[in-house]
């Protein structure tokens, strides 16, 4: 068959920025509910005297189309090409279903406009999707454009894909000294956390999590719930072949309950104060912080341990040479972050600001002796200001500069290229060889020859022409297809 035909009904059927298009759909049906699950109910510090209890709880929220509002107060749909010659933003209203109780009775329920999101073009929240070409040409638009850009006071804006090391993978790997390290980045919706597993000259395992710095490993898996040594040598390995792990249960023998345990890192955490307390800061480091993707309650604890014990038997096998260390190039190890994901991070932490916001105003209002309706509270242009700035400047949350760019329109393959261009984190004064050197996974991935010359050389990358990125894996249908192939439960 002609290769011709086959990228042509390719194109018949694909675009190029559908991988976008998806990304940003995803965000908006599913990702949107997410962070207001994650922050259900808010409930201020200061309430009236009269009142024992005072709860705000957030419901549904949908986004509508793309509309303006008009000088004399009317309502109506606009198109990009409006938004484009009229220096507007071409954003629909977000609208939030809004409750409060008193003692647990229901005083007020209302659904509120919280802000304004900007809707990217041939979304499925676009008034473009789905139009023929004759009704394209109608409302001055270019039948061949793709969308997947977004229009901020009337420029048009790209949010490039960043490319980042794999969330929730234990990579083992070797420095210049021969030495070796583990490394665990934990997600679980605003959480990130790095872990670190490394062997010391003395012998013993240890892990570095948040403010728990270099604690023996063995004293968290006992503190976990793995208290037997002979747990812990079956949980890491049936063969009896790890004589380093001997050593650290030899060294750490005297500790025999898990109470024990949760004290020696509770010491190390904060020496002056009281044992009690001490403990229950403790407890909610190892269930909050420690390993947050597998659960942060106390029944995931022994979940926990086992999978330490997993990290470690990896990390044994690398250093004695039964394993090769994991290539951080290798893309197997990273993942791209499209437009959906980088505006769901954005849209929590505004979210979390606007939450703040309503409960100072609340409380304000409380001091001088009056009960506000909340309805009245709500900032919408809060919300709606720092997603403009955050599209309008680049700088996204974490610090992170240049996510979101204006569009190259030198001509049409620049904009395809601009659309399709993945950003590395790395710092482009650093050498960074082999980040920026050509691996074989990019193949059919990875553009291989589209990239600047000097310092962005191998930093700043484009998505190969025939490329589509996977938005989400359905993890039961996987574990569910793994079980027919002989995967065990433990």
């Amino acid at each position: 068959m002609d290769k011709a035909i086959l990228v042509q009904r390719y194109f018949e059927e694909k675009k190029f920025v559908e991988s976008t298009i998806q990304s940003f759909n995803r965000f908006i049906e599913k990702g949107l509910q997410e962070v207001i699950d994650e922050n259900k109910e808010a409930e201020p510090a200061i309430i009236p005297h009269n009142i024992e209890k005072f709860k705000i709880r957030f419901g549904r929220i949908t986004v509508g189309k793309p509309e303006i509002i008009e000088a004399d107060g009317s309502r109506r749909p606009i198109y990009p090409m409006e938004a484009r010659l009229r220096k507007i933003s071409y954003s629909a209203p977000i609208n939030l279903e809004v409750s409060t109780y008193i003692n647990d009775v229901q005083r007020e329920n209302f659904v509120a406009l919280i802000g304004k999101l900007p809707i990217m073009l041939k979304s499925k929240f676009c008034h473009l999707d789905g139009l023929k070409i004759e009704d394209l040409i109608k409302h001055g638009e270019d039948p061949g454009d793709p969308g997947g850009y977004f229009i901020i006071n009337g420029t048009e804006k790209v949010i490039v894909n960043v490319e980042d090391l794999a969330a929730n993978n234990f990579v083992v790997e070797e420095d210049t000294k021969k030495e070796f390290h583990g490394r665990f980045f934990a997600a679980r919706g605003s959480y990130k956390i790095p872990h670190a597993l490394d062997r010391k000259k003395d012998g013993i395992y240890y892990l570095t999590f948040t403010r728990v710095k270099n604690t023996p490993l063995i004293i968290v898996l006992k503190a976990l719930g793995l208290v037997k040594d002979e747990e812990i040598m079956k949980a890491i390995s049936s063969e009896k072949m790890y004589e380093e792990v001997l050593l650290n249960l030899f060294e750490f023998v005297e500790i025999k309950t898990q109470e024990d345990a949760m004290d020696y890192i509770a010491k190390r955490l904060g020496a002056g104060q009281s044992r009690e307390i001490r403990l229950e800061r403790t407890k909610e480091m190892l269930d909050k912080y420690l390993l947050p993707n597998i659960g942060m309650t106390t029944s995931e604890r022994l979940v926990k341990a086992r999978n330490l014990c997993k990290m470690l038997k990896k990390y044994l096998e690398v250093s004695l040479g039964r394993r090769r260390p994991d290539d951080k190039d290798h893309y197997m190890n990273k993942r791209l972050r499209l437009s959906g994901e980088l505006l769901l991070d954005l849209f929590r932490v505004n979210f979390k600001v606007l939450v703040g916001d309503i409960l100072y105003n609340f409380q304000r209002i409380i001091k001088r002796g009056k009960m506000p309706s909340i309805r009245v509270i709500i900032r919408e242009k809060l919300l709606t200001s720092r997603l403009y700035s955050a599209l309008a400047t680049g700088e996204w949350v974490g610090g992170r500069q240049g996510i979101a760019q204006r569009m190259s329109r030198t001509n049409y393959l620049d904009m395809v290229s601009h659309l399709q261009r993945v950003v590395s984190p790395l710092s482009t004064s650093q050498e960074n060889f082999s980040a920026r050197a050509l691996h074989c996974t990019h193949i059919g991935r990875l553009c291989p020859i589209e990239t600047p010359e000097g310092t962005n050389i191998g930093l700043r990358k484009n998505l190969a022409m025939l490329c589509s990125v996977s938005q989400e894996v359905d993890e039961r249908a996987v574990l569910e297809q793994l079980k027919t192939i002989g995967l065990q439960g433990i």
